[in-house]
């Protein structure tokens, strides 16, 4: 699919593959890089035939993070341009995270800073053997602006500090440690892999998951009693649905589904 200066989207049998097109800049992130992935996710989000969404970098690197320019450019903008320019480039994730499909991460080369964030946004992350991780914000003199509390959620509060505090490199190995990857496989077996995993959603009602990815991260911020009223709503949206049906007669006719996304 074109009409993207910086990301590539392309679809096959209900598989998205999103591949971050900015080699030559080692696949930074910049502002127009963002706005991108914001119009791209809610795109996405109204396509019930994508079932589950592969994201990528091109050439050598996953991402090297956010355009260090960029933050040069806005170090004499007034207090509040800036903080309304950070609140917009956080929310362009935040949309991202949301999207109703689940997204897997494939991870090669750099991942680092914002690339870090953005493969933490991602419902699965598989990294190559070689991958490189850093969240190095502290040492050109920033914190870190995507969300830190995505990075604390999945390694604890200890680990979180050890990453950012000191900005140190890390492995793969250390990244599966801490959370950050389900899987490590050697670079040759990278992409087979990722496809495997994404061509399991082929098999599944695509709205009951993309509904529970819903429920998983709504809910894990809000009381227990809201949480299941949460399922609840969620369920409702559910009942009577040609999936759920076909979900249900395939199960006790003992047949494999053949679901349309409805």
């Amino acid at each position: 699919m074109t009409g993207y200066q910086n990301w590539h989207l392309s679809e096959e049998d209900h598989i998205a593959t999103l591949t971050l097109n900015r080699p030559e800049a080692g696949n930074n992130l910049t502002p127009e890089t963002l706005y991108e992935l914001s119009k791209i996710s809610k795109t996405l989000g109204r396509r019930r035939d994508i079932w589950a969404v592969i994201v990528q970098g091109q050439g050598k690197y996953f991402s090297t993070g956010i355009d260090v320019d960029m933050l040069k450019e806005r170090l004499d903008q007034p207090e509040d341009a800036n903080r309304s320019f950070l609140l917009g480039l956080q929310e362009c994730m935040d949309d991202f995270e949301q999207l109703e499909k689940p997204t897997i991460a494939k991870l090669h080369g750099f991942c680092i800073g914002g690339g870090l964030i953005l493969a933490l946004c991602c419902d699965f992350r598989i990294a190559s053997q070689r991958t490189v991780f850093s969240l190095p914000e502290v040492r050109i003199g920033i914190g870190v602006i995507m969300g830190t509390q995505r990075v604390t959620r999945v390694a604890g509060v200890a680990a979180t500090k050890e990453m950012i505090l000191l900005g140190k490199r890390f492995n793969a190995k250390t990244a599966y440690g801490y959370g950050f990857v389900h899987e490590i496989v050697p670079p040759d077996k990278l992409d087979a892999r990722a496809a495997a995993l994404a061509d399991r959603f082929k098999n599944l009602p695509p709205r009951t998951v993309g509904i529970s990815k819903r429920i998983i991260n709504s809910g894990q911020d809000i009381p227990l009693r809201e949480s299941q009223d949460l399922e609840v709503d969620a369920q409702m949206e559910l009942l009577g649905s040609p999936d759920m049906r076909e979900a249900l007669e395939s199960y006790l006719e003992k047949r494999e589904p053949k679901f349309a996304g409805e």
